[in-house]
């Protein structure tokens, strides 16, 4: 199978194999890319025209006149110019050219162009009917070097796959050639791709043949408001190249859950590893619609349809949501609607080339008012699949001889499936969505709501109080005045009734709503709480998983681990005590260890994403600190890339207020201590999250801390 296409110089791809004893590389010297073209229904003539205009060029290696369906609402095929090239790499190039011209010689939107912005491997894939995925397991290799390490293009440090290379430069240099010869591996999984270069520069070729290719230099962007940081990328003939910087997915569905996605997808590794969950999404759909005769549009004008002031206000509206009551609420069900959004995608038809269609004129979509036509959607085609694989796999999951490592390996590929369908209701109204549009965003919206209410209701009429309800889940306890229907049972009927499974999650013995700081009533996303023992049992989790945390300190990836792991014990104490005093007299258990100087700096490292350059910081944030000290360093970071650091003085304002993670080890921070103060409020601050339902406040609790308390004795128990 194919899993990887190389493009030589001359443009001519070259397909890598996988055999049992390697890979073989077969050059396609016949293969052509082709850009197709499109002109207003009205002006189809100038087609003609085009095709005149490109005759001469050089790049241009065929025109034909072809019939294609312009997008999925479309019934029947409509002229298009297919424009061959002869290299794989013009696409993009010959578009841009086309566009120029047509804005010289007609309106803006008399041509559309389709195929244009296609990845080439995927794009060769898709053309020739190539398999990406091997009939075998992807040998591969890991590569890594510490950034500081990095940053200096010292190779000494390096480490194959997790093993020291060898201790000196030349030493771990022929450690890997070695490696390489003896694995053959078709995966180079790299802590950084600028390994690439800097073995090159030390006479090391990392693929099957020598050289490297440069595929693009490193880029800043901007994504609804986050800076996003894009790494140079490279190539090397015949080996995916895989840069863990660069690749959300490995780090969230391993290579279990990639391959998955490679073959559902249709598109190599290489190009899949960087994709975002977006890109990922697009690939699936691409292929989708090429099977239905419909190419991928480039800069697609669709726009959104007319509302009146009644329908956009219904349809300017999120997920259902139900305030909480700040507090513990004991005896708790939650109750969750399987994979919701995708699933009403699927059920209920909700599709692009459904909502809204010509052929009916109903009011199907509640609120709304959109039709929605009968046919089988386009959407929920692309995701049925995704969403019977996951639901496979988890009864998989839950077979009592399933072993730990298949249950590892079906995580792997759950995941992977969870992040593609948790985007694919937000994509929809992502205006460069390929195939979106935000009338289906809307009414997918409109559709969940209805389904949260004919839940609630069915809950509410069983005997059950609603306590808590957001997007696709429902907290549920007995209502004290009323005799109570078994919630399994009543969730049973409400999944007859809308054709989507309600689940019955588990029970807490409780769960604490904290208050908002701004507001009256219970933040919707911070909240904890313990799962009764048989669902523990249940989902095969272990004791330490019995608590379940949301939004406060101990799931931001912002918080220290030693921040983390007190705020968890200090829930163990709320658990046992159900006391705020005891609580916080526990915390001064977590401050003796701070202040004792006993706390591993490793332990207090803090990860924080950057959105500007050091000197485009106005104040003296840490994040500026701690850019100015990996500058300092000659460690280079850019926005969107993340820092981690220790906060060494939080009084002082230059780089000398931080340290970068790598300058500390577990004895001491590399040039002074830590911030014993500044921990400490971290301290107290997660401390008051879990105190909260029980009304202290921060002040509160720094009070009792100044005042002194006497306490019950098992708050000093570990």
């Amino acid at each position: 199978m194919t899993f990887k296409i190389d493009v030589r110089e001359d443009g001519v791809p070259v397909r890598w194999t996988a055999t049992d004893r390697g890979a073989t590389a077969t050059p396609d010297p016949d293969y052509r890319p082709a850009v197709l073209v499109a002109a207003r229904e009205d002006r189809t003539r100038y087609l003609d025209w085009l095709a005149d205009e490109l005759a001469p060029d050089p790049k241009v290696a065929a025109l034909e006149r072809v019939a294609r369906r312009r997008d999925l609402r479309a019934d029947e095929p409509s002229p298009m110019l297919r424009v061959e090239l002869d290299r794989l790499g013009e696409c993009r190039q010959l578009a841009r050219e086309v566009r120029a011209r047509e804005l010289d010689a007609h309106p803006p939107g008399t041509l559309s162009l389709y195929d244009v912005d296609l990845d080439p491997q995927f794009r060769y894939c898709l053309d020739t009917g190539a398999d990406p995925l091997p009939d075998r397991r992807f040998e591969r290799v890991d590569l890594s070097v510490p950034d500081a390490a990095l940053a200096e293009g010292d190779l000494s440090a390096l480490a194959v796959d997790g093993d020291p290379a060898g201790g000196s430069e030349r030493g771990a240099c022929r450690r890997v050639e070695r490696v390489l010869d003896a694995a053959d591996p078709d995966v180079l999984v790299l802590s950084s791709a600028e390994l690439v270069p800097l073995l090159a520069e030390r006479g090391v070729d990392l693929g099957r043949r020598p050289g490297y290719r440069t595929l693009a230099g490193a880029s800043t962007y901007t994504s609804y408001g986050r800076v996003g940081h894009s790494p140079a990328r490279y190539d090397v003939p015949g080996r995916v190249v895989v840069d863990r910087r660069s690749s959300f997915l490995l780090d969230e569905a391993g290579f279990a859950g990639l391959r998955y996605l490679v073959a559902r997808a249709g598109k190599p590794l290489q190009e899949l590893a960087r994709d975002s969950i977006g890109g990922v999404l697009t690939a699936i759909e691409v292929r989708e619609a090429r099977g239905r005769g419909v190419p991928a549009p480039w800069q697609k004008r669709q726009t959104e349809d007319w509302k009146s002031v009644d329908r956009l206000h219904a349809a300017d509206r999120g997920g259902f949501t139900f305030q909480p009551e700040a507090g513990v609420h004991g005896d708790v069900h939650e109750l969750d609607f399987a994979s919701l959004y995708p699933n009403v995608i699927r059920e209920y038809g909700v599709s692009p080339d459904t909502v809204g269609c010509d052929c009916h004129d109903t009011t199907d979509v509640p609120e709304l008012g959109y039709s929605l036509c009968e046919r089988d959607g386009f959407l929920g085609d692309v995701l049925g699949p995704l969403l019977d694989d996951r639901s496979a796999w988890k009864d998989q999951h839950r077979a009592d001889d399933c072993t730990p490592t298949e249950r590892r390996r079906l995580d792997a590929k759950i995941d992977a499936v969870k992040w593609v369908l948790v985007s694919c209701f937000g994509y929809q109204g992502y205006r460069h969505a390929k195939f979106g549009r935000i009338e289906v965003h809307e009414a997918i919206n409109a559709v969940a709501r209805e389904l949260m209410l004919t839940a609630k209701e069915a809950v509410e009429a069983a005997g059950w109080r609603v306590v808590h309800g957001i997007v696709d889940s429902l907290w549920v306890t007995a209502d004290p005045d009323r005799d109570q229907r078994p919630v399994g049972e009543v969730a049973a009927e409400v999944t007859d009734e809308v054709g989507i499974a309600l689940e019955h999650e588990g029970r807490f013995d409780w769960v604490a709503f904290c208050p908002r700081k701004r507001a009256s009533g219970a933040a919707l996303t911070r909240y904890f709480g313990r799962w009764a023992d048989e669902s523990v049992a249940a989902s095969g989790a272990t004791a330490d998983d019995r608590y379940k945390f949301r939004g406060i300190e101990a799931r931001q990836r912002s918080s220290a681990e030693f921040v983390a792991a007190a705020q968890r014990d200090l829930v163990a104490t709320f658990d046992r005590e159900r006391d705020a005093a005891a609580v916080v007299e526990r915390l001064r258990t977590h401050l003796r260890t701070l202040r004792r100087g006993s706390v591993p700096p490793a332990d207090l490292a803090i990860r924080q994403r950057v959105s500007k350059r050091a000197d485009e910081y106005e104040g003296a944030t840490r994040a500026r600190a701690a850019l100015e000290r990996a500058a300092d360093l000659g460690l280079e970071r850019h926005p969107g890339q993340s820092v981690t650091y220790v906060v060494a003085d939080d009084d002082r304002s230059g780089p000398e207020r931080v340290r970068l993670a790598f300058e500390v080890d577990d004895g001491a921070c590399a040039g002074g201590g830590y911030d014993t103060e500044f921990y400490a409020d971290r301290l107290v601050r997660a401390c008051e999250s879990v105190v909260s339902p029980l009304g202290w406040d921060e002040g509160q609790v720094r009070r009792f801390l100044r005042d002194g308390r006497d306490a019950t004795l098992s708050s000093f128990v570990g």
